[in-house]
């Protein structure tokens, strides 16, 4: 049994952020784990550039923007745990993992959750027809095709509209496949504007929406799919039904975090988020066990991530120096046009202002967003527009929170 002040589980952006902001808030005694043989997670295989324009000032590729990161690990000699594979947490903050010298356990005063989010995949989805080859999650065609050099297909179909999805349709382009069709079950894309204008009509690539895949066709490689249109439950609208010939099938159809040992640790998870619940210092309900970046909630800017990590990495440092504040909190709650609020509770007793962030149910023009508690209106906030595709953050100074006894509530409603 080993023991350190702070153990991080992940070595992705969050989990390299929250390692570093632990060490410079005065906790030298912080260690990450992470199952891959480097540091720096999914942005290994982000070969595209748009990283770090909000955090760093500067437009980075992926690579380069864990880069930035390992390097703060490495020049404060946080010590990483590579090719470690953790298996278990429990309640008392002993972490249990799996490493090429045998099994390793550690007692923790703090661990840091950054595992990060994995794909849906095909069975979850309940696509009708065989089994070929040729179909693939985005994330892993571009891990194929950024990491391993393969290319995956040459004519090409993709399910999904969120921001991997549309960035590997760019992908394949540029590596000389043709992609047929963008489908999106919503009557929305769930990606980020910027990305629909770079990735799809930027390519000439038709991106149709309210559309699935009705069923994949083929023996031993996709020959081609069957999309179809559906209504407003969701069902196929057989008359719309129509074969496109192809021979891959890219599968972008939603994130989930991977909070498998979250639930193990006996910590409430939030049924919309798939994350934990958490306060304004991202500590969930086992007190001394945080969690940040896509474990917590599917981001859509890795700046946002590594924002999000320090606020934890600090929040762990303090547990460790401090112990629990106690302070009270209240709760939050989303309202009108919008679908979940993080933190889940706000401490209300606290010297720090506290942003909330949160998306809303589907887009909407120009609105106003109110945060309130009964009556009492804490901060308001104008947007030109929102999208689900698009997290919101609204931030409430500290004062406002001082004696609110009701739950905070963030609705919007829209403008004219």
């Amino acid at each position: 049994m080993l023991t350190h002040d702070i153990v991080v589980v992940g070595g992705g952006p969050a989990g390299m952020a929250a390692a570093v902001a632990a060490y410079d808030a005065g906790v030298k005694d912080v260690v990450i784990l992470d199952r891959d043989d480097a540091l720096g997670g999914i942005l290994r295989q982000c070969i595209h550039n748009g990283f770090g324009l909000h955090k760093l000032g500067r437009e980075l590729t992926g690579p380069e923007y864990a880069d930035v990161y390992r390097a703060e690990v490495e020049k404060r000699g946080i010590k990483t745990y590579c090719e470690t594979t953790v298996t278990g947490l429990s309640h008392d903050r002993v972490v249990t993992a799996q490493c090429r010298e045998g099994l390793l356990k550690i007692q923790a005063k703090a661990v840091i959750l950054a595992m990060g989010c994995r794909e849906r995949s095909r069975g979850a989805l309940n696509i009708p027809g065989t089994r070929p080859a040729g179909v693939y999650s985005a994330g892993t065609a571009q891990k194929l095709m950024n990491c391993d050099g393969y290319h995956v297909g040459r004519r090409v179909v993709i399910l999904g509209s969120g921001d991997i999805g549309l960035i590997m349709a760019r992908r394949m382009s540029l590596e000389g496949a043709h992609v047929e069709a963008v489908c999106e079950l919503m009557p929305y894309s769930g990606g980020l504007a910027r990305n629909i204008v770079q990735c799809l009509e930027d390519y000439g690539i038709p991106l149709y929406l309210s559309t699935t895949v009705a069923e994949i066709h083929g023996r031993k490689r996709v020959e081609g799919v069957s999309i179809a249109r559906v209504d407003e439950k969701r069902r196929i609208i057989e008359a719309t039904r129509r074969y496109i010939p192809c021979d891959t099938l890219l599968l972008s159809c939603g994130l989930i975090p991977e909070n498998e040992l979250t639930r193990n640790a006996g910590i409430s998870i939030d049924p919309i988020t798939g994350g934990a619940l958490v306060d304004e210092n991202r500590e969930t309900d086992v007190p001394g066990i945080f969690a940040c970046g896509n474990v917590l909630q599917v981001h859509d800017l890795v700046d946002y991530v590594s924002e999000e990590a320090e606020i934890a990495g600090c929040a762990a440092a303090a547990r460790v120096q401090k112990g629990d504040a106690g302070a009270a909190f209240v709760s939050t709650t989303p309202g009108n046009g919008v679908r979940y609020v993080l933190p889940q509770r706000v401490h209300t007793e606290g010297s720090e202002d506290v942003s909330l962030y949160l998306r809303v149910t589907q887009p909407f023009g120009k609105v106003r967003f109110t945060v309130s508690a009964g009556e009492t209106v804490l901060a308001t906030a104008v947007r030109l527009k929102a999208a689900p595709g698009e997290m919101e953050k609204i931030t409430v100074k500290s004062e406002k929170l001082h004696g609110v006894t009701e739950p905070i509530k963030v609705s919007l409603e829209v403008m004219a």
